[in-house]
């Protein structure tokens, strides 16, 4: 049997099952519903917002890690090629976003954000798992594998 991802749609918002196989080949995955590409399964991290949070976070079918960061803060662009890298190789496993905590005060203050970077682990709409500074980007990926692996089953 395939392995398949889901991948929402950032059009309709519609859950879309696609098999790994076809990601893997480089093919451009269409969403069921308004036929629009789906947003190259997530390779990038979200930008998301205290407007776009809790659709994009904690509604999202797959596990998500949060990056909770600021523009001037020296480790928080210390580790972003690295999580840059995680949104690319975990993509359709794990979904990647960024929330910028100086543009996005209500979002931070509700999950007590007081130290930066902060990587939160988002699944099934509540936070399961917290890393705080900057970490090796295996150490982060290790953490992410169980709830990749709880996804699966």
């Amino acid at each position: 049997m395939a392995e398949i991802d889901t991948i929402r749609c950032s059009s309709c918002g519609a859950t879309n099952r696609v098999p790994r196989e076809k990601l893997a080949q480089g093919l451009t995955p269409k969403c069921g519903r308004c036929k629009q590409p789906l947003a190259a399964a997530a390779a990038s991290p979200l930008i998301v917002t205290d407007a776009t949070f809790a659709a994009e976070v904690e509604r999202s079918p797959l596990p998500v890690l949060v990056d909770a960061w600021a523009a001037w803060c020296g480790p928080c662009r210390m580790i972003a090629p690295a999580i840059d890298e995680l949104a690319a190789e975990l993509a359709g496993q794990v979904r990647v976003a960024k929330l910028n905590v100086d543009e996005n005060p209500a979002t931070a203050g509700r999950f007590d954000i007081r130290s930066i970077p902060t990587l939160l682990v988002i699944a099934g709409g509540r936070e399961v798992d917290r890393i705080v500074g900057v970490q090796p980007k295996h150490a982060i990926r290790a953490r992410l594998e169980r709830f990749v692996a709880s996804t699966r089953r």
